[in-house]
């Protein structure tokens, strides 16, 4: 449905996004506590705000949030299948300009992001970088409205980085998937049960005694792998760096190259973002009935032309996952088409986790709106007291508390010369 402002897929679902924003703030309190903290002085007031982020219920809370604080806000999904037509829905009946809805084609996709752009931001928030990339490669011009940027994950970080290190920035970056408060929590339990949860919701299978292979062990990766293990998984890690291989061995994972994996792997699920990760070779010599997906932010991981070409015939059987019939008959099972399984076949990462990680983003738009005109334009890390105080905050929301140093050993640790 068009509109001047938004386009989504149906106005009428608003009411059942409402519900569900409703629902991800019971479950986000410290982000929550940070909305009534800023409501009255609106500090984001005069600021427009371009998002371009998975179209989630908890996404909806941090807009909310934005909006409270004083923002104007302009947002568009960042991947194709992972827009929560309800909550797009919602977003845009309470007047947010919004162009997202599930299954947007390549060409829709770039087409949403630079609708946002047409209100000139002056911050943006993204996750993937597609939007800073799209600013700086269609219209640099406006960059210099812009007073700096906020990124979500590991990817776009990266990608940013080179970026910065190229001298190729046109404004300040903060990479907030970088805070301990996002990246430990968010990367790891999120990621792990939400995975987990898309690949049940689409196959419905048993994970006690399947050979569950993770391919890479980064936060996200090591998430799976915990996860799959919990539900009776006998869980193998492939990895391409060496500390990181170490790590799965000591954690008590088995560590295989692909090679070997792909022949006795019974579900595969990628989380690298790196490309060509189960490419034709890897196809070939997998079991019949092979489940394949992916839980890193593009679909190049696993080599979709590969197995397209491979395969005799194609159908789906389940929401979310098609069955690739091989010439020897042999079946593989895709989820998803390949994109991120946690949100194109089930809703996210839980908002209790996600509490902390927009908490991050909120604080990180608050900094650049009173900073960024004189930050460097390259990519800044959060500081450290705020990823203390966002835990401390979590904590209290949990009825928990921790203890802290007496002065004494506050002296004791400043004290190069005490020893034995």
């Amino acid at each position: 449905m068009s509109h001047a402002n938004y386009k989504v897929a149906d106005l009428a679902l608003a009411e059942q996004g409402r519900l569900l924003m409703d629902w991800a703030e019971s479950r986000m309190p410290v982000l929550m506590s940070l909305r009534e903290e800023f409501r009255k002085t609106r500090p984001l007031a005069g600021h427009r705000i371009a998002g371009c982020l998975h179209v989630t219920k908890e996404t909806g809370v941090l807009i909310r949030t934005l909006r409270a604080a004083g923002a104007e806000v302009s947002w568009s999904g960042c991947n194709p299948l992972s827009t929560q037509d309800e909550v797009a829905a919602a977003l845009a009946a309470e007047g947010t300009s919004i162009y997202a809805w599930h299954g947007l084609s390549r060409e829709e996709f770039y087409w949403c992001i630079e609708r946002t752009l047409d209100f000139r931001p002056t911050l943006t928030l993204d996750d993937g970088a597609d939007l800073v990339f799209t600013v700086h490669s269609k219209f640099p011009a406006l960059a210099r409205e812009i007073y700096g940027g906020t990124e979500e994950t590991t990817t776009g970080v990266q990608r940013l980085r080179a970026m910065g290190a190229a001298g190729k920035l046109l404004y300040p970056i903060i990479a907030v998937n970088d805070a301990e408060t996002k990246w430990d929590f968010d990367n790891v339990y999120g990621t792990g049960q939400s995975s987990i949860d898309g690949i049940l919701r689409a196959t419905s299978v048993m994970l006690a005694g399947k050979v569950f292979v993770v391919c890479g062990f980064g936060h996200c990766g090591r998430g799976v792998a915990l996860r799959a293990r919990g539900m009776g998984a006998r869980v193998i890690v492939t990895e391409v760096k060496a500390t990181q291989a170490l790590k799965a061995v000591l954690e008590g994972f088995e560590v295989m190259p692909m090679d070997e994996a792909a022949r006795v792997g019974d579900i595969f699920c990628t989380a690298t973002g790196m490309k060509d990760v189960i490419v034709r070779r890897h196809f070939e010599s997998m079991k019949d009935g092979a489940i394949v997906c992916n839980t890193g932010h593009y679909d190049c991981e696993v080599n979709l032309r590969d197995l397209n070409e491979l395969a005799r015939g194609k159908r789906q059987v389940r929401p979310n996952n098609e069955e690739y019939t091989l010439a020897d008959g042999r079946r593989i099972y895709l989820l998803a088409q390949g994109r991120l399984v946690n949100l194109a076949a089930a809703e996210g990462h839980p908002s209790e986790v996600m509490d902390m990680s927009f908490a991050n983003q909120f604080l990180g738009l608050l900094r650049l709106a009173r900073e960024g005109r004189s930050m460097e334009k390259r990519v800044h890390d959060l500081p450290r007291e705020q990823d203390e105080e966002l835990a401390l905050r979590k904590l209290r929301t949990m009825g928990l508390q921790i203890d802290s140093l007496t002065p004494e050993q506050l002296a004791y640790r400043a004290d190069y010369s005490a020893g034995t």
